[in-house]
This record gives C-alpha cells, structure tokens and sequence, in this order.
C-alpha cells in the first residue's frame, strides 16, 4: 500500500468511529506507545536485536559464576538488591517481568507479612538510551577518534558507538573471557568487526591502547570488579591518559586511591 492510499484507508477508519468515541481515539493516537515499532529508526531495531541475543545466552540477573569479585560484593551489601543489565532490560521490560511474576521489585521485611520493602536495583551496564545521550550530547565529535570502553563486559558502549557515532575504532578492553566471548559473538553477527576490537586483558596491560585513546569510557569499574591490591594499580593507567584526553564515567576514585 502507498502513502496515499494508507492516508485514505485511516480517514476512511475514522470517519467510520462514532462520534462520542472519535476524541477519545484521537488522545490515543497521540499518546499511545503501540506505534514505537513503526517509527524507531533502524539503528533502535538493532540495538533491541543485540539486547535479546544476549538475553537468550544469559540468565536473568546476567550475572555469571565467573564474576565471583562482583557475586560477593553484592551478597555483601546490607540491603537486598537485584543485578540487572539496563541494556537488556529498560524499565518497560522490567514491568512486564513483574507482571508475569518473574521479578518483584519488593522483598518481605518480615517474611510472609504485608510489611515489604523496595528491592535495590543495580546495572553494571548504562542503558541504551543513556549511551545515545553521551554519544549525541555529551561527548564530542568523534571523526577519526579512538574510544576505549574499560570493562566492556557485553559491549553496548561500543555497540551503541559504533551506531551513533563516527568513531574511527572503538576498543572494549575486558577481563572476563565468557563476556568477551559474547562480545565477538554479536561483533561477527552484525559484522562489526571494521570498526570494533575487543581485547581479553587487564586495562594495566594495555598502556599502548591508552596512550592512543581520545575518550574513555569508565562505568564502575572499580567497586564491584577488583579487589583492593587490584584497585591500588590504577594509579599508574589512569596517568597514561593525555591532558587532550575525555574520560566519561561512573566511578568512584576513592577505591582506586585508597
């Protein structure tokens, strides 16, 4: 069907809606989010696409048995709280997994009681719609740049990047091998591999890469990924960065200055 005669068959369906129940179809019209699918651009459908591959190769937490610095770092936090991947699951997706019963956002203070209390949420990832708001509003032009993400874990900084962005080569640098391994996977299957590399290494190991690097991009890398003799040795890396240099990120210095 053509433009014109899709705008003919709308007015048609329209015109065919009662009188008293036409406003309220207009408001929904305006305000629905049932048509998103039919407007996001291509790079949004990707993005979703890479998101549920690697929802389908992890469990719901995305969390694996070889994080075991992260696993008891967060068994050690005095309030319950959940890992979950904002890349894979937005808020909207959250919801639904609430509403099947797959996730809560609550737990019992005293158990089998009506006395609950909000569950913690946590992401060792930003989400999409964050990474789009650095890649367009915050960081600048990046034409000819070389942009390392440090603790690329599933790769959507550089995914994101390599979509939003004119970055001549994003480097994900990842000391967990299975996330590297999910990283190439989405990489060879969305033929990334021109602009993307990732590297299965200890950051401290790639002063090379750094000395290279115009942006870095640090999300938390630091509480929840090392442990205190591990954090000590940033403090060499961190001056391989020139003055020219942007670093972006979520972290927190006094774990690698304490």
């Amino acid at each position: 069907m053509d433009l014109g005669s899709a705008q003919r068959s709308v007015l048609e369906l329209l015109g065919a809606v009662s009188p008293g129940d036409l406003p309220a179809l207009l408001d929904w019209m305006r305000t629905t989010r049932d048509f998103d699918e039919f407007i996001q651009d291509n790079n949004d459908i990707i993005l979703r696409n890479i998101a549920e591959d690697l929802r389908n190769c992890l469990p719901l937490e995305t969390m694996l048995s070889s994080e075991q610095v992260a696993i008891q770092k967060i068994k050690q936090q005095p309030q319950p709280i959940i890992h979950i991947d904002a890349f894979l699951y937005d808020d909207d997706f959250i919801d639904s997994l609430c509403e099947k019963g797959k996730m809560s956002r609550n737990y019992c203070m005293v158990c089998g009681s009506y006395q609950t209390a909000p569950l913690g949420f946590i992401s060792h990832s930003f989400s999409a719609l964050e990474l789009k708001f650095i890649y367009q509003h915050v960081l600048p032009d990046l034409s000819g740049k070389v942009l390392i993400d440090v603790g690329s874990r599933l790769g959507p900084v550089l995914f994101v990047g390599y979509l939003y962005s004119s970055a001549l080569q994003l480097h994900g640098v990842e000391m967990n091998q299975d996330f590297c391994q999910l990283q190439e996977m989405i990489i060879a299957k969305y033929k990334f591999a021109d602009r993307i590399k990732v590297h299965h290494a200890n950051i401290c190991t790639q002063a090379s890469l750094l000395q290279n690097a115009d942006v870095v991009i640090m999300n938390n890398v630091f509480e929840y990924f090392l442990d205190r003799s591990e954090q000590a040795s940033w403090g060499p890396a961190v001056s391989l960065y020139s003055q020219s240099d942007v670093i972006q990120g979520l972290l927190d210095l006094r774990f690698a200055s304490s």
